[in-house]
């Protein structure tokens, strides 16, 4: 598993975000997203061990672009120097929620895990609907200790809690969230000890499952908008 090509091909990106370098080192770029599939693989193959629902996918089908849509940004930076991979039982799709990896120069890797996108109103509200009536299995998974250590529910969250739900529900303050997710960060450093950053991400995946279980049990019924 080479992570050190990886790392090195998105510093050099991200110092070099425009369309002439990359063409010019194309050769460099299909080197490090096939080191970067190849992780995914035996990622794969740790996650199996304890969630095997993952293990039909083929990592190409796992990552996502790195060519950036800049037509409504500010930012007209053509490539987001960054290799990312969400795995779950439907692939890299948002819905079921599963493992999500980025890497990314100066520090912004991270593992992460739950519910991203607060697009799918749909979503949203299955899984308020689901935490009123489940609170004290959803108090049970993020206050585990072995996940305190490592994670806190992150997520787009309303200033107050939305209309149809008491305001003084005992999980009031996690029904404002229209998104609830995690996020570990791993150093550029880490990418140097392959084996080492891999041990991490297959732990930390274990860790957080039992909150992506409920999250995917809240959204069994869901339906992924049809374009």
């Amino acid at each position: 598993m080479d992570t050190k090509t990886i790392i090195d091909y998105l510093s050099e990106l991200s110092r070099n975000n425009n369309r002439e370098w990359y063409h010019a080192n194309k050769e460099a770029y299909k080197k490090a997203n096939a080191a970067f599939e190849n992780m995914l693989q035996d990622l794969m193959f740790e996650i199996g061990k304890f969630d095997s629902s993952i293990l039909q996918n083929n990592p190409k089908d796992l990552t996502f672009k790195i060519v950036r849509d800049t037509r409504f940004s500010n930012d007209k930076s053509p490539y987001n120097p960054a290799f990312r991979a969400h795995i779950s039982s439907k692939g890299k799709l948002p819905v079921p929620v599963g493992y999500y990896l980025m890497i990314k120069p100066d520090n912004q890797s991270f593992l992460g895990g739950g519910l991203f996108a607060d697009m799918f109103k749909d979503a949203t509200t299955m899984i308020r609907d689901y935490i009123v009536q489940n609170g004290e299995e959803w108090e049970k998974v993020i206050h585990e200790p072995e996940f305190e250590t490592y994670f806190t529910v992150k997520g787009t969250a309303l200033k107050n809690v939305p209309a149809g739900y008491e305001k003084a529900h005992p999980q009031a303050e996690y029904l404002k969230y229209k998104s609830w997710y995690l996020e570990y960060p791993i150093k550029d450093e880490e990418w140097g000890d392959a084996k080492a950053v891999l041990a991490k991400a297959a732990k930390l995946f274990r860790i957080m499952k039992p909150f992506n279980d409920y999250l995917n049990k809240a959204l069994v019924d869901f339906q992924m908008p049809k374009r």
